[in-house]
């Protein structure tokens, strides 16, 4: 209506109760995982947004459709938003039929492609199957598609129904995370002044590049090690980062609202506690293999698969990453116990937080945590797809049986495929050289993950936790 009576036609956003509650805890972030939506004309894209509630998937929607409507090539009845909490899939069907015909008047000059917003949609059962319908069927097959959700089932399939052929013309990203903020994003928005090295590839971490821009940061290696305790003590969703800088402190208010959803999405129906204490159960075992029947006995539950579907709950919602066990060659080990990582610190310290007696995470801990996760967003960003395959990290067995936190992965480059560099994490600041005895005698290089120790003078580099997560990006 804006746009047809000469007005603003993004004068919406300025009410918007989202985003005026972003401005009650911005830091300055923001997010360009939809910049190639919202900054050109329809293409006839799909792309499922996913990733834990809280990340801000809503917020990056509204801010595309913002932009796009005061894009010139862009006529603002082309951009429909979709909320689709409490909607079943005929809803959605008819979500679809009544957009095009109340948009219509935007086809006088011909047939004009939309741009759909679906905020929300893997709460639908059979979202996707609606979806390949509509775009099997109608205009809607032509028009450019943004899903969003925070739960990814396999009972839905999003590639069968939704992808092939579906890539369109923007970055070609199909399947996109939008998970809390990383490390190196943390530190550009909380300590503009602290330089920061350029990214290399996984495989490259350990490289003469890579050495070089590190060793350049060796007077500030102190001020990563103090950055790096406070990422792991708010993690990186927005409003924790906001109110840490703040405050100080990660607000009771807020961690109740995390818990909220974890509930929601893991354990709606047991006593309050039930999540803390799975929480609480996980992060005190997150850097050893899991022992799933040992586990569920230890932790209260009545048998294995009570406590195994809480775990793939919490692997659907974007909670946790699961590691499994490689071989040197990065194969998968069929059958082996798998590490489960937090994806999140601030996930760790939610039981501590909320549910007295039950303990603080500990940092060497978490600080394994986050390079888990980092090191996962990248290889699924050169290689889309791996994370909601399960197929990213993986630790490796010596035949000592010892353990190799992250072992050498595949992973694609321009000139073909190649292997991640090897990295043990260990919370030091002195004595690493027999702790990088282990992965040097398996891989004879690698890098060791330490609290502040830099030192590059060996096939196995010492290079601090943070500075290790800033080169992976």
């Amino acid at each position: 209506m804006s746009a047809v009576s000469g007005r603003d036609p993004a004068a919406w956003a300025a009410s918007n109760r989202v985003l005026q509650d972003r401005q009650r805890y911005d830091v300055g972030y923001r997010t360009h995982i939809l910049d190639d939506i919202a900054n050109g004309a329809p293409d006839g894209s799909l792309v499922v947004l996913t990733g834990p509630r809280r990340t801000g998937k809503t917020v990056a929607i509204l801010d595309t459709a913002a932009t796009l409507c005061q894009c010139p090539q862009v006529d603002p009845r082309q951009v429909l938003y979709v909320p689709c909490d409490g909607m079943a899939a005929r809803d959605l069907r008819r979500a679809i039929t009544l957009g095009r015909a109340l948009t219509r008047s935007v086809d006088t000059d011909g047939p004009r492609r939309r741009v759909w917003l679906f905020d929300e949609i893997s709460g639908i059962v059979g979202w996707t199957s609606a979806l390949k319908m509509a775009r099997d069927t109608s205009d809607f097959g032509d028009d450019t598609v943004v899903a969003t959700g925070s739960r990814w089932v396999t009972t839905e399939d999003v590639q069968g129904n939704l992808l092939a052929g579906r890539a369109g013309s923007g970055d070609g990203r199909r399947i996109r995370r939008l998970m809390p903020m990383s490390f190196r994003d943390y530190v550009t928005v909380t300590r503009p002044a602290l330089p920061l090295p350029p990214v290399v590839h996984p495989s490259q971490l350990d490289g003469p590049k890579a050495v070089a821009d590190v060793t350049a940061l060796m007077f500030s290696v102190d001020e990563y090690d103090l950055a790096w305790q406070d990422y792991l003590t708010s993690g990186g969703f927005p409003r924790a980062v906001a109110e840490h800088q703040r405050d100080g402190a990660v607000s009771v208010a807020y961690l109740r609202d995390l818990l909220a959803w974890l509930r929601a999405d893991v354990d709606p129906d047991a006593p309050t506690e039930s999540v803390p204490l799975l929480l609480s159960g996980l992060c005190q075992r997150m850097t050893s293999p899991l022992s799933i029947a040992g586990s569920a006995n230890q932790l209260g539950y009545p048998n294995r698969d009570a406590f195994e579907r809480r775990i793939i709950r919490l692997i659907n919602s974007h909670a946790t990453l699961r590691c499994r066990q490689r071989d040197e060659h990065g194969g998968l080990v069929v059958g082996a116990q798998a590490k489960l990582y937090l994806t999140d610190p601030i996930l760790a310290w939610i039981p501590a937080l909320l549910s007295a007696g039950l303990h603080a995470p500990a940092f060497p801990a978490l600080s394994e945590a986050v390079l888990a996760v980092t090191l996962a967003r990248v290889i699924d960003e050169h290689d889309e797809g791996r994370w909601v395959a399960d197929d990213t990290i993986g630790y490796v067995r010596t035949g000592s049986s010892n353990e190799i936190d992250f072992g050498p992965v595949r992973i694609p480059t321009p000139a073909g495929a190649t292997m991640t560099t090897p990295i043990e994490s260990k919370w030091v600041d002195s004595g690493w050289r027999g702790e990088a005895k282990t992965i040097e005698g398996k891989f004879d290089h690698g890098v060791m993950a330490t609290k502040s120790i830099l030192d590059t003078d060996y096939p196995v580099k010492a290079i601090p936790a943070p500075m290790v997560a800033c080169l992976l990006g």
